[in-house]
């Protein structure tokens, strides 16, 4: 028997994955400066037309961090994050190994950093994939109305 705590599991998923979301796509849209400096770099590792590049990863990220965390169709929206992510892991963070602390000195100071690896892409893959598995949970914007996505379980049980 499933507890009915279960309904509440998606909930922290969605808060802090589609805060970290909105925390990463903010910059893309609404600042000049984080903008430029996502297609800089964009434009580094050879993305074709960065600069609309830039606005459409902001757009997916921070919109698709906000429905997340409202619970709007998690399951789409985890699907275009989970590309997000595969894409950012494969063209940025995969030369960099691992670790998103990449080590790449010491100074006086203390250690200096580089690019960071792909575990928090992976990470947030699993969280992404953790929730179109378990459906959007209590209080999401799906549910409240009546249209909250089956879960894992529901679907082998209609199948």
């Amino acid at each position: 028997m499933i507890k009915p705590t279960v309904a509440w599991a998606p909930l922290p998923l969605r808060i802090v994955l589609g805060a970290g979301m909105v925390y990463h796509g903010f910059p893309k849209l609404f600042s000049p400066e984080g903008h430029q400096a996502f297609a800089a770099m964009l434009t580094q590792i050879g993305v074709p037309a960065p600069n609309t590049m830039s606005y459409l990863v902001g757009v997916v990220e921070f919109f698709g961090g906000m429905m997340l965390v409202a619970g709007a169709f998690v399951g789409a929206v985890s699907v275009f994050l989970i590309v997000d992510m595969l894409v950012a892991a494969f063209t940025v963070h995969l030369p960099n190994g691992f670790s998103f602390l990449n080590i790449t000195g010491m100074s006086q100071g203390g250690p200096t950093f580089g690019m960071p690896g792909y575990e928090v892409n992976l990470l947030y893959i699993a969280g992404l994939v953790s929730l179109i598995l378990s459906g959007d949970g209590a209080l999401s914007f799906d549910s409240r109305g009546g249209k909250s996505t089956a879960t894992a379980e529901e679907d082998l049980a209609a199948a």
